[in-house]
């Protein structure tokens, strides 16, 4: 296939249990890929092809699978909804054109939809909702499409009406074609009959019809004005074409309800990816950048007559070997072919393609621009990297990553598991740009990093089953930073004399506290040549250096600036490396005269409590030194939000299921660092010094 208007690129992401890998199985049965469903309750949904996923009933990486509806393909990609691994969303957004938002149908906008809807709006992607569990006790499509307005600030366009209520619910209601769909209760999918709409839905539908096709020609004016002025309605294919220009551009989103699990609605959703979600041709093309990350003005056109432009957006270790999954964005990409990597700057001859179905793979010579495909054996490439054409470097837009936040300590069980341990971490690191390990130097000890328990978890349980490798783990440690509270100016002077040429280098400056998510930022205001132009950044580049461990507990610095405002050299004697020295001894001796603060991550807690418990879960979280954010009432219990300190969260999910018998649940996510209160900091700095002794 070499139409491009017949390719959709789509990636399914909703909140943990909202039902996007079960609408990912029924839409790989009704296109025919696959002709046995798995449950993700009994551990068999082909997407979730890791043990770890099958026993949990979550998805923890992103699976690629390729089926054809209707004459046009579609590349799904499944992403999981638990916030630990929302990096998996966020790539996979990176290299989508469109994507179907899974909703439950009870539950509503919850708090990883909210991050997920964030993150498709920053990557610009086109999506049709889903409003999924229609079945479900306390189900209610018109709420959700309510929260998705309130809490997304977004505008559904409803396509379809729901057919009864709760466990009542037989099917939907075609708003354009004014024609019901019901289905039977055999659970097939495909015993449906497409009747009448019942009597009692016709004014409400009549209603929802009028309103979707105002929205739908608020696109073009000139049909809009026509059917207000003369009360004619346009043509079926003016309306789709006005739907899907309107959802390109996301002025609305079409929203569809039904159950995946009860196989009913889904159909209406694969012609909507059809009808209204855009081909890859149809989406703005992504920005060629420096090796800075500029925009050069340059976009990768989407056509197979470019040279080639491809993103590796994932790495997988599988048993076939090492997988680079990558999205091309022009050209044409042969088996055999010499292709650079533009981060490198080496080349890599083309192997193996696969063209993915989840876990089975079919071998492919040729991909094109709009393809997703997989790349077996690439020895260097990492996540989003560029690959492109020997003869035309180019760098594609890069992807951003948020830092962990939680780390543990660990070390094999046996002696022969070192050797181990490091090969499987190193590929584990290649996958997971959101997992981390360094080593220790005081104790020796390996420190895994990620994104919360739960991430920790899973890689600890990987390591053991994929790689055979026992472990030993210690505490989960919280990712403290210091800062300063205080300005302070100050001067230091560095001089060695040695036999021959000494060292020297004098520097006044001025430390002062910078604002919240700086970092770390140096500039220089001396006049007069005081201090020589070419060594500024001797002295940024020392100061920077030590930016790495505080004077506190030796945690990293933030939010910092350093000014330069004067000094003195020698003729002779200065040269970098004395003003490097000079800047690390200036802020060894400033530091502690700043008024040096510990700061810890405080993470965004979202908890659902059943209305008994809230004042139980509301008491818990005030211990926690949680600060409570927000209440909001829904059909079967309470929201609360909290921002809480990370280092108060640990273990939380065993003691909210003891105070709500079961029933709560929560989501975090890392929001922003805060100082620690007086009791806290001097508590952590004491572990943290007795820890680096006992190394």
């Amino acid at each position: 296939m070499t139409d491009l208007s017949k390719y959709r690129n789509i990636g399914i992401f909703a909140h943990v249990d909202a039902g996007k890998t079960t609408t990912t199985e029924r839409i790989l049965k009704l296109t025919g890929t696959i002709h046995k469903t798995g449950e993700v309750h009994d551990g068999e949904s082909t997407t979730d092809f890791m043990e770890q996923e099958a026993e949990r009933g979550i998805t923890i990486q992103s699976a690629a699978v390729s089926c054809f509806w209707k004459d046009h393909r579609f590349n799904v990609i499944d992403t999981p909804g638990h916030v630990d691994f929302t990096v998996e969303v966020y790539r996979s957004l990176k290299v989508l054109d469109g994507g179907i938002g899974v909703f439950c149908g009870s539950g509503g906008v919850e708090p990883q939809s909210e991050t997920n809807w964030r993150y498709a709006n920053e990557s610009e992607v086109a999506r049709i909702i889903f409003v999924n569990k229609l079945d479900r006790l306390g189900a209610d499509f018109f709420r959700v499409t309510d929260q998705i307005k309130n809490v997304l600030a977004a505008r559904p366009l409803i396509m379809v009406l729901p057919i009864g209520r709760e466990d009542e619910f037989v099917g939907v209601v075609d708003l354009l074609s004014e024609k019901a769909y019901i289905w039977d209760d055999t659970g097939l999918p495909e015993n449906y009959t497409v009747t009448d709409v019942p009597e009692d839905m016709k004014d409400d539908v009549e209603t929802y019809r009028t309103e979707l096709i105002e929205t739908a020609l608020e696109v073009d004016e000139d049909l809009l004005m026509e059917y207000l002025e003369e009360g004619t309605e346009p043509s079926m294919e003016d309306i789709k074409r006005c739907i899907r220009e309107g959802t390109r551009t996301l002025q609305f989103f079409p929203t569809y309800c039904g159950s995946a699990f009860k196989n009913k609605g889904v159909q209406l959703v694969l012609d909507a990816v059809v009808d209204y979600l855009p081909s890859p041709t149809e989406v703005d093309p992504q920005d060629l950048t420096d090796e800075e990350g500029n925009p050069t003005g340059e976009k990768a056109i989407v056509s197979a007559d470019e040279p080639l432009r491809a993103l590796a957006f994932k790495i997988m270790d599988d048993r076939f070997g090492a997988l680079t999954f990558v999205r091309v964005y022009s050209g044409v990409l042969n088996k055999g072919d010499t292709i650079l990597n533009s981060f490198t700057g080496k080349t890599e001859r083309v192997g193996r393609m696969v063209e993915m179905q989840a876990d089975d793979r079919k071998e492919i010579n040729r991909a094109q621009a709009g393809d997703i495909l997989a790349i077996v054996g690439m020895k260097n490439v990492q996540t989003g990297h560029t690959l492109c054409d020997p003869k035309h470097e180019c760098t594609l837009e890069a992807m951003v990553f948020p830092e962990p936040v939680i780390s543990i300590a660990v070390q094999p069980k046996d002696k022969g598991g070192v050797d181990k341990m490091g090969i499987a971490i190193g590929k584990m690191v290649a996958e997971d740009p959101t997992f981390q390990v360094e080593t220790d130097i005081d104790s020796g000890e390996t420190i895994l990093k990620g994104m919360g328990e739960l991430h920790l978890d899973i890689k600890v349980d990987i390591l053991k089953r994929t790689y055979g490798v026992e472990l030993v783990v210690g505490q989960p440690q919280v990712a403290y930073r210091e800062t300063i509270t205080l300005p302070i100016e100050d001067t230091y002077t560095h001089k060695k004399q040695s036999g021959g040429s000494g060292q020297y280098g004098k520097i006044d400056y001025r430390i002062k506290p910078g604002e919240p998510g700086t970092g770390f930022q140096f500039k220089s205001a001396v006049v007069g040549g005081n201090v020589p132009k070419e060594f500024w950044p001797a002295v940024e580049k020392g100061f920077k250096a030590m930016m790495n461990e505080g004077t506190l507990a030796g945690f990293p610095v933030l939010d910092v600036e350093v000014e330069l405002y004067d000094g003195s050299y020698h003729a002779v004697d200065s040269s970098a490396i004395a003003f490097e020295i000079a800047a690390k001894g200036a802020f060894r001796q400033s530091m502690p005269k700043a008024g040096p603060q510990l700061i810890e991550p405080i993470m965004k807690v979202d908890v659902f409590s059943p209305d008994d418990n809230v004042g139980d879960v509301i008491g818990d979280l005030n211990r926690r030194r949680g600060m409570i954010k927000d209440q909001e009432a829904g059909s079967t219990g309470v929201r609360i939000k909290a921002d809480v300190p990370l280092s108060e969260m640990f273990g939380y999910i065993g003691h909210l299921r003891t105070i709500t018998s079961g029933r709560g649940q929560f989501s975090m996510e890392f929001s922003h660092y805060m100082p620690c209160p007086q009791q806290v900091a001097e508590k952590v700095i004491a572990e943290t010094k007795a820890r680096k002794a006992e190394g």
